[in-house]
């Protein structure tokens, strides 16, 4: 408490001040003269005074001192001024009042009206400023000082700036908890976060969901652009991921360009799958970064305690086994996790292994689907699809091992072979179809690719504008000189090219504007449903034909297979037509045989109207009637139905449950009936699985299927279900045989 000029005018709280000083470095002076040889050093109070008075001018820390009412009675006259005041207008108020209410202080920790009650010692007790202009920390330490008599007289002490030691701490533990490039939340902050809600939703019985995201062709932007451009471009993908989960869910950054969702209270698979759809589209959405047009894609697996896992390993397990397989079906799409994933998983492998040995047995074909002039029905070229007859799987479809090639860095020889083959195929074709290759935006980068072309061409003797490549929008995630400079060396050499799946990926009118193609493809997505009313697509698909008009090009509409759509489609003036509704993909001997005469006219024929998607399929099941169990085959599956066998003369109108295990149950009734086989009709449609599959919205609980009486291998060691059924009562014998059905008798509900 140094000689302050400011408060030697105040006669009252100068003279209380002063005599409080005077006792406390009288203290001191005992204290150093104790310390010291006899005759060597004999401060004087007034001394002490202006020693500490340059210790307080000097900022390094202040002092502070109240009466038994706990009002001031002396402060440093800098930390009144960081406290919105003068020294003056400062004492006689409470010394509580220079600081802010703590908020988050827990219920045992002692606040400074506490410790002045009951007129204890604290020390290095940090406050808040109240009214401070900026946000101000310090640290106070005191004691409690008694006259000679032993009364109470009030508190001394001192204290310090801790704002910058506080500051550091707080960013400290940010770095610790949220990554510094993005601001989310990191890798240990979302583990530690989602193992305590996993924990707690255990007890409560409640769900959760996680979704894993990882970038596509990501590693492209950052080997084209550099680390900064890739550091930029995950900022904003960060930000696109905070707006569309917004309060559903948190988001974390796992590390480079991996990103993590955790989503409370929800097990709902058709919201799951809409918000996934939403993330891969966002994401999919053109870029801009340091001037340069930037397009990556998304993958998502996602999984769901307490059904795929209960601990944060094994959700975060599971979630990772979906992804896997969401990138390695095509990239762009979800999957969510079934307890089948591990098993596919090992097959993906083992099938890379045989892939890589595939061309060289001459286990590849390669297969061409007509396409066919709208207006005459005239075959004018053929699509080529690539087959894969494997020695022991036989067909092995194009949409399994395709990504697979991508993945193990096969596309490049499987392409080459592909362009090779169509060229050695179409030259010795009757009449002057064009044939059409598809080609990997990993090839188009590839600077070889043109002399690839080259090769084929002229081993074949196949006239250039024959050829027509067929190219995708994925070209085009990071425009650059080389993407324009490989269209022109393509073009040059005459063939023909196609932008394949116009309008499902990363649609923009600038790069038509740029790229040499002669046609359009419009993808099948848009003709499905666009014969229903109210629906949209039809009107898409007039404005990319007008706008290929505009530019000149063809245009040529994918997947049709009913006449209805048909139909539409010639209305809307789309110049070609590929589909079912004129043929399936033929072999290279068939087609031949077709175009003898130089021609193959082929007239439109299938269903009348499109009905919802059945998926062919050979899938045992469990269908459960009152507490009857019985096993089934289901034949083929739609979002609202299904055909199944292995009952016999099931009456119309019975009601089943069918489980389709993993904790899937959906209510049925039987809508038709012949023999053996029975049409059913789900109470509550199916929802897509992200990989062309179905799944039930919703799952029943383990924790349900416990009180069931029945055994869940997942749930917590030591669980004891509140309520237990006899296992008799719902576990009879199946019943499968016509026999079996005939005894039982099952009749209506």
């Amino acid at each position: 408490m140094g000689v302050n000029p400011s408060f030697e005018g105040d006669s009252v709280d100068a003279s209380v001040t002063l005599d409080d000083a005077r006792g406390f470095f009288n203290k001191i002076s005992s204290r150093i003269s104790s310390q010291t040889p006899a005759g060597s050093c004999n401060i004087k109070p007034t001394e002490a005074l202006l020693l500490l008075q340059n210790y307080e001018e000097s900022r390094q820390g202040w002092f502070w001192s109240t009466d038994a009412l706990g009002n001031l009675t002396y402060i440093t006259d800098s930390i009144a001024h960081v406290l919105g005041a003068k020294p003056a207008e400062l004492i006689g108020k409470p010394m509580i009042s220079l600081f802010r209410k703590p908020v988050d202080s827990n219920a045992s920790s002692r606040t400074l009206p506490f410790i002045l009650t009951k007129k204890m010692k604290f020390s290095s007790l940090e406050v808040q400023a109240a009214n401070s202009t900026e946000e101000c920390w310090l640290s106070i330490s005191g004691r409690p000082y008694q006259d000679k008599f032993g009364n109470f007289q009030g508190f001394r002490g001192s204290g310090n700036d801790v704002t910058a030691q506080r500051r550091l701490s707080i960013d400290t533990s940010r770095l610790a908890m949220f990554d510094s490039l993005t601001g989310l939340a990191n890798r240990a902050s979302m583990s530690k976060k989602l193992e305590t809600t996993l924990l707690a939703y255990q007890v409560q019985k409640r769900a959760c969901a996680v979704m894993l995201v990882d970038l596509d062709r990501f590693k492209q932007i950052n080997d084209t652009l550099g680390h900064p451009a890739g550091d930029a471009l995950l900022k904003q993908v960060a930000e696109r991921l905070l707006k569309v989960v917004g309060q559903s869910g948190e988001v974390c950054r796992l590390g480079g360009d991996e990103f993590q969702i955790m989503l409370p209270d929800t097990d709902d698979r058709g919201v799951l799958g809409d918000l996934a759809s939403k993330i891969i589209s966002s994401l999919s959405q053109p870029y801009s970064v340091e001037g340069n047009r930037c397009i990556i894609g998304a993958s998502i697996g996602v999984s769901i305690s307490p059904f795929d896992g209960l601990t944060s390993e094994d959700i975060v397990k599971s979630a990772d086994l979906a992804l896997y397989e969401a990138k390695g079906n095509g990239r762009g799409r979800f999957r969510f996790y079934s307890s089948g994933l591990q098993q596919a998983a090992e097959d993906r492998r083992l099938l890379e292994e045989h892939l890589r040995d595939a061309i060289g047995k001459g286990e590849l074909e390669l297969a061409y689907q007509p396409i066919v002039n709208a207006k005459t029905n005239i075959v004018e070229g053929f699509e080529a699809l690539m087959r894969w007859n494997h020695p022991e799987r036989g067909q092995i479809s194009p949409a399994l091992f395709i990504p697979i090639a991508e993945e193990a860095n096969l596309i490049w020889d499987l392409g080459r072979w592909a362009i090779q083959q169509a060229c050695e195929d179409a030259v010795k074709w009757p009449g002057k179809a064009r044939v059409a290759v598809n080609v990997s935006p990993s090839q188009f980068a590839n600077d070889l690719f043109p002399a690839v072309v080259d090769d084929a061409l002229g081993a074949s003797g196949l006239r250039a504008e024959r050829l027509e490549l067929e190219i995708t929008e994925g070209v085009f995630m990071a425009e650059n000189n080389e993407t324009h400079a490989m269209f022109n060396s393509l073009k040059k050499r005459g063939v023909r090219l196609a932008l394949d799946d116009f309008g499902t990926g990363y649609s923009s009118l600038s790069y038509l504007q740029k790229a040499p193609f002669d046609k359009i493809k419009i993808d099948q997505n848009f003709v499905r449903g666009a014969t229903e009313a109210g629906s949209r697509n039809g009107a898409i698909i007039a404005a990319i034909v007008a706008l290929a008009e505009a530019l000149g090009m063809e245009t040529t509409a994918e997947g049709i297979e009913t006449l209805d759509e048909f139909e539409l489609i010639k209305k809307m003036n789309v110049s070609h037509v590929q589909g079912f509704v004129y043929s399936k993909a033929v072999s290279n001997k068939e087609l031949v045989e077709n175009l003898e005469g130089g021609h193959w006219v082929i007239e439109p024929a299938g269903p009348a109207h499109h009905r919802n998607e059945r998926l062919s399929m050979y899938r045992k099941v469990r269908m459960i009637h009152e507490n009857h169990v019985y096993s089934i085959v289901i034949r083929n599956l739609s979002k609202t139905g299904a055909l199944v066998d292995g009952l016999f003369n099931v009456p119309v109108g019975t009601n089943f449950v069918i489980d389709f295990g993993d904790g899937q149950l959906a209510v049925a009734t039987v809508s038709r009936s012949s023999g053996n086989q029975q049409g059913i009709k789900f109470e509550t449609p199916l929802v897509s699985d992200g990989n062309g599959g179905l799944c039930t919205s919703r799952r029943v609980s383990p924790y349900l299927i416990a009180e069931a009486g029945l055994e869940v291998p997942n749930l917590p060691a030591g669980y004891v279900p509140t309520k237990k059924i006899e296992k008799d009562s719902l576990s009879l014998p199946a019943f499968s045989t016509v026999a079996d059905w005939e005894a039982t008798k099952i009749k209506p509900k």
